[in-house]
């Protein structure tokens, strides 16, 4: 019996992405390359045949955008899309928008690595004008106000993912369902530690590239098994 498979992909670049910023629940859009990495990705799962009944994305236009672009491709736009903000890029407080390398001036490469990449590494939170934009954003007004982050660590995005992924993707992956999900680094980070059980300590050096494909393998009784890119 061959291994069931999903595949999990960071969105194209954006044009965050591009100028070196951090973007996080900031709804950028892709860049002329993320969309071209979009098509690549899709020529690529046309090329090995995939096939696919459901799609999973976050709120966020640059995850869906990409998507779209997939669908387009392999001519699957008609199956069912299901968007939720757990799937969103975890937040990064009043980082978004700086520059990266600038922030390694104000803070120390140390202190920016570790808000980047370790798991519990907190950001500076964001100010109260910016809360308050996000919580009047039509895409998250049906939120209470304390499930709106000022600021994620890598811990909080995981238990918002992984709930997200038990109650919603792993009951259709155990009914069978050809899957996609196109999220983000941090979303999929999580996503990949759980499933991996990577340490705390280890997940530090995971990186996703954008518009990548990377292929999860599961056992015939969902077991995860391995996963890499296409």
């Amino acid at each position: 019996m061959k291994n069931k498979r999903i595949v999990l992909m960071r969105h194209g670049e954006s044009q965050w992405n591009q100028l070196n910023k951090f973007t996080g629940w900031k709804d950028i859009s892709l860049s002329g390359k993320g969309k071209q990495e979009a098509q690549y990705a899709a020529e690529a799962l046309k090329k090995n045949k995939f096939i696919f009944d459901i799609a999973y994305t976050s709120v966020l236009k640059r995850a869906i955008h990409t998507l779209w672009i997939i669908l387009k491709k392999l001519d699957y736009a008609w199956i069912p899309v299901y968007k939720s903000w757990k799937l969103n890029e975890r937040n990064y407080g009043s980082l978004e928008g700086l520059n990266k390398d600038e922030v390694v001036s104000m803070y120390g490469y140390k202190q920016v690595q570790l808000w980047r990449r370790s798991f519990l590494g907190l950001p500076p939170k964001n100010n109260d004008s910016n809360i308050i934009d996000l919580r009047n954003d039509k895409k998250y007004k049906h939120l209470k106000k304390k499930n709106i982050p000022s600021s994620e660590n890598l811990k909080m995005t995981y238990n918002r993912v992984i709930h997200f992924w038990k109650s919603n993707i792993l009951p259709q992956i155990k009914n069978n369902k050809n899957i996609i999900i196109v999220a983000h680094g941090n979303s999929l980070r999580a996503l990949i530690k759980y499933l991996s059980n990577i340490d705390d300590i280890e997940i530090e050096k995971l990186d996703i590239s954008t518009g990548s494909p990377i292929i999860y393998e599961f056992s015939h009784d969902i077991k995860p098994l391995r996963y890499y890119y296409l």
